[in-house]
Order: structure tokens, then sequence, then C-alpha cells
């Protein structure tokens, strides 16, 4: 009897230690963060029929090895995400492993966010609450957001803000010398990927013409967010934007056969 007890205290530790050693491996995930042009919307549902692309880049990832959860909200800058406590909810969410894509700057430009890429600080009124606050400035937002995610031992790449539907002579407006370059400095600071989507973005919207952007991919109410069909579009120059850094840390995860 004796023998049988220790037979199956035996066979219990094999079993147990099987479970141990053969559990799948969790998946990594993908976070998004950023304003309305990444998740629009109440609950990212494109409300009035205008979306974001971080509503749709989940088609061109394999979901079967990582997880895309859109954390962006419509309104935030890059100061603001993290005053109303958004970013330490997606924090505390963060394991090693992970990647976080940030695109901020389109709430950017009011006097609760310093323009440019220094480490100066300035007293203001919150526009929201009317309390004197501390802001910093917009690069130095970035390189927090960077370097505590690198503290979790998940992976920063910061994107350059999507181009409004704005011409000049033919040519979509772009950001370079200002939320674009400083959105570069940041991540080369703070050693974060940077993708320069503004770039890309305007460089397809030149390319198809300024006639067939404004009616294949915006409402002609709104010149900031896309419909459903410029999201998918910015979804997919967010990937190729991924493919052409010298090393992309998420080409593992990439759809095979993306739908769009």
């Amino acid at each position: 009897m004796k023998r049988f007890y220790q037979l199956l205290l035996v066979i219990a530790v094999v079993g147990l230690s099987s479970f141990i050693f053969l559990k799948p491996k969790e998946k990594p995930t993908l976070f998004l963060i950023g304003d309305s042009t990444v998740r629009n919307g109440s609950l990212g549902r494109g409300d009035g029929g205008l979306w974001g692309w971080g509503s749709f880049i989940h088609n061109l990832f394999d979901t079967t090895k990582i997880s895309v959860q859109n954390r962006a909200m419509g309104g935030t800058s890059s100061r603001s995400f993290q005053s109303i406590g958004l970013w330490d909810k997606v924090l505390v969410d963060i394991k090693p492993g992970d990647f976080v894509l940030i695109q901020f700057g389109h709430n950017d430009n009011g006097p609760a966010s310093i323009k440019g890429n220094g480490e100066e600080t300035k007293e203001v009124e919150d526009p929201k609450t009317k309390q004197l606050i501390t802001v910093h400035s917009f690069g130095w937002n970035l390189r927090k957001y960077i370097s505590e995610t690198k503290a979790k031992g998940a992976t920063p790449i910061i994107l350059s803000l999507v181009p409004r539907n704005n011409w000049t002579d033919g040519k979509v407006n772009r950001a370079t010398n200002d939320f674009t370059q400083w959105s570069a400095e940041a991540a080369e600071q703070g050693g974060a990927l940077f993708v320069d989507l503004n770039k890309i973005i305007a460089e397809h919207y030149d390319q198809i013409g300024e006639e067939k952007v404004r009616s294949t991919y915006f409402n002609t109410k709104d010149h900031v967010h896309t419909i459903e069909a410029g999201a998918k579009q910015n979804a997919r120059c967010v990937v190729d934007g991924l493919i052409q850094l010298k090393k992309n840390p998420l080409q593992e995860y990439l759809a095979k056969n993306p739908p769009f």
C-alpha cells in the first residue's frame, strides 16, 4: 500500500511538472495609445462614421500570436493622457515582451503643453479644472512614455501624427518641422523606434491626389478624422512604416494575408 501511494505521488509530480513545462507561452500584447485619430468615437465605434486607424490595425496582425489593444482616447494630448490616469491603466497591464505604439500631437497645440523637446517647465491653468498645473514639453512627455514602457520590459515605438486633410498647391500639408521633428528627437533620445507616419501617409496622399483623398478617405465636414476607408489606409501605412524599420520587432506577428 505504501508503494502504491508513492507511485501516485510520483505520477502527480510528473503530471504537475509536465503542466508547468508544457504550459503555452502567453501571447505578447500590442498596446496603442494616442488621440482620436487612433481611436475615435464612444468606445472606438466610429461615431458619425469617423474612425481612427487603431480600430482596424488588428486585421493586419496574426492575433493567434499577438493581442492588440487600442487604449487611445479622443481629445487627449501627450500630457492629458497621463494626467487623467489613462496611461497608468495601460502601464499596469504591460508585461515584458509587449509593445506600445505611441502617437500624439493633434491636441498638443494648447496652453497646457510646451511645444518643443526641451526640459523646461511652466505653470499654467488647466483648461478643465482651472487649477494651476506644471507642464512639460511635448518631447518630454514622449520620453516619459518611452522610459516607463522600457522599465516594464516592453518595446516603445513612437509614431508621428497623421496629416490633416489640408492642402497647399496640390500637396498635403505636413508637420515636418514641429511635431514630427520633436517625435523623432524624443524617440532617439529615449532609445525608442520611430515611424514617420506623417510622411508615409502624406506621400501616399500626394500620389493619389487631393480630389481622390477628399472623396475616398474623408467626408466633407471633417478635415482631421478619416472615414473607414481612410482609417484602414492609415493602419496599412503604420504597418508599412514598421516594415521599413531597419529591424521590425513586430515582423513575426504580421498577418500573412492581410485583408487590406
